[in-house]
């Protein structure tokens, strides 16, 4: 679900992280040129070149000269620990009050929906 208020180098940024973490790139994969993910996305290629550049900046992508970006090494891990620590800290505290308050059981949470 997208956050219409992050800026969208942010929502750019939660995209390319989601791809990563559902293994559509992986550590040492290529992806997409500002370009063609401008593109796909249909946003502004320097929306896009700052959403690539906060990655370099995590230290989560590599740039090749010559040849585009890359996915470093361990990046999948570091993206998936920080995304399940905010999960935990962020996400999960009203959503776990809300399942109280509704009085549902954990045998009525089918996750295999999810």
């Amino acid at each position: 679900m997208a956050d219409d208020s992050k800026p969208v180098y942010l929502r750019l940024r939660d995209i390319i992280a989601a791809s990563i973490l559902d293994g559509e790139y992986g550590d040492g994969d290529l992806l997409p040129s500002v370009r063609a993910f401008a593109g796909q996305q249909r946003a502004n290629p320097l929306t896009v070149a700052k959403a690539y550049q906060s990655f370099q900046d995590d230290g989560l992508v590599m740039v090749k000269r010559g040849v585009g970006m890359f996915v470093a090494d361990g990046a999948t891990r570091r993206l998936r620990e920080a995304e399940r620590k905010r999960f935990l800290e962020d996400v999960w505290p009203p959503v776990a009050a809300h399942i109280r308050r509704l009085g549902l059981r954990p045998e009525e949470l089918d996750m295999q929906q999810a």
